[in-house]
């Protein structure tokens, strides 16, 4: 039996990438009987695991749970601002080592996600090794490139992603273009690198065209199925909703643009401030959806998808995107065109360029969009399938 240890992700199955893998993962491995996992869960504060969303969970104690045969054991974090997140990894990591100590565990892997703890991963690591196991880190995008985090911010993310480089066995990147980057800007390091992706489903939504919870949705939405243009993603200045609102205010379409996201306050005001997008009707902040079968159709139902997502590497909402939606507009960036390679239209910040292709777009031949559909879906099929994507873990976990 191989235990893997994964820190990182706040909880199973929220609205968030490593979350959303971790459910994955643990689904197609549950009857895994070579693999154990022991996952780390966010007790409280902000996006903390809330166990009533899960389906045929077992209770173990107050602090774990067993669920698609994983362990889930809960770290409480301490009301200390945004370091709450590096304390809760430290804290998560401590937490593995003496449950390992505790039992025994031989070779235990220990697969931390992100690199927020850069300087207590040296100490952090020689203790993991002292008890005969290895430190896997998934660097995640570049988070310190991310324009929501003022200077010192970036610098200590670019400072810890070295440090979780420097004392990592293993760096598992979810993009090529990630895995090149790790290898080329800490060749100091000789860092071992192996490149597994995000993955998603190809499948159809169980939800028919009449059910009553989406017409529902469409009803308080006003909107209809084909007749907008989605985006789904986390309201951030680097996945450019300025641009791309911009330029669907300047193209002629008769669509709505449908913008599923978690609304930062600021940002829309700086949003309003700026474009005056409230005074054209077809800009239309629709909120979330955590109803993974609704979200599903609405992403089917959709004339079109934009991606602007331009820091980080394989986005879970583009391939979520190419597995469901027929038309999807990207910003031409290398992690993008990687996934999506020819399934795709590719779009600039250059002025007018979206806006032009959102006219071509809607010009476009009905047959023509279902192919481009297809060739998504089997670009999806053929190198993100969530089966791909477990098969790959399984191999590197157990060493095959």
């Amino acid at each position: 039996m191989q235990h893997v240890f994964i820190v990182g992700a706040k909880s199973l199955g929220a609205y968030g990438g490593y979350e959303t893998f971790l459910y994955k993962l643990t689904e197609y491995h549950q009857y895994n009987q070579q693999i154990q996992y022991h996952i780390a869960c966010k007790a409280n504060g902000d996006a903390a695991m809330d166990e009533s969303v899960l389906v045929g969970l077992e209770r173990i104690s107050e602090t774990e749970f067993r669920y698609h045969n994983a362990r889930c054991f809960k770290v409480s974090v301490p009301k200390i601002g945004p370091a709450q997140a590096i304390w809760y990894d430290v804290a998560s990591l401590q937490a593995c080592c003496d449950y390992i100590r505790a039992h025994n565990i031989p070779h235990p892997i220990v697969y931390v996600l992100a690199c927020r703890i850069g300087p207590f991963m040296g100490y952090l690591a020689r203790k993991i090794r002292k008890l005969g196991g290895q430190v896997f880190v998934n660097p995640d995008g570049h988070e310190w490139m991310r324009a929501k985090w003022p200077a010192p911010v970036r610098k200590y993310w670019k400072i810890s992603e070295g440090m979780m480089t420097k004392h990592a066995d293993r760096m598992i990147c979810d993009s090529k273009n990630i895995e090149k980057y790790i290898r080329e800007s800490y060749r100091r390091y000789a860092p071992e690198t192996t490149y597994i992706a995000y993955g998603a489903e190809t499948r159809r939504s169980k939800l028919a065209d009449d059910d009553e919870k989406l017409l529902a949705w469409y009803g308080e939405k006003g909107l209809q199925a084909g007749a907008y243009y989605l985006v789904v993603g986390r309201f951030v200045p680097e996945n450019n909703y300025e641009t791309m609102i911009r330029e669907f205010m300047k193209s002629k379409t008769e669509k709505a643009f449908a913008i599923i996201t978690n609304v930062n306050e600021k940002f829309l005001e700086d949003l309003e401030q700026k474009l005056h997008f409230r005074a054209d009707p077809r800009i239309r902040f629709v909120g979330t959806v955590y109803d993974q079968e609704l979200l599903m159709k609405i992403r089917q139902d959709a004339y079109g998808y934009f991606h602007g997502h331009e820091v980080g590497g394989t986005n879970p909402s583009l391939l979520e995107a190419l597995g469901s939606t027929e038309l999807n507009l990207l910003l031409d960036v290398g992690f993008n065109r990687e996934v999506a390679e020819e399934s795709a239209l590719y779009w600039s910040k250059a002025e007018g360029d979206l806006a032009a292709l959102i006219e071509r777009a809607d010009r476009m031949p009905a047959e023509e969009r279902a192919a481009m559909g297809r060739k998504a879906k089997e670009r999806i099929g053929t190198a993100y399938s969530w089966q791909f994507i477990a098969d790959e873990y399984e191999k590197l976990f157990l060493g095959k």
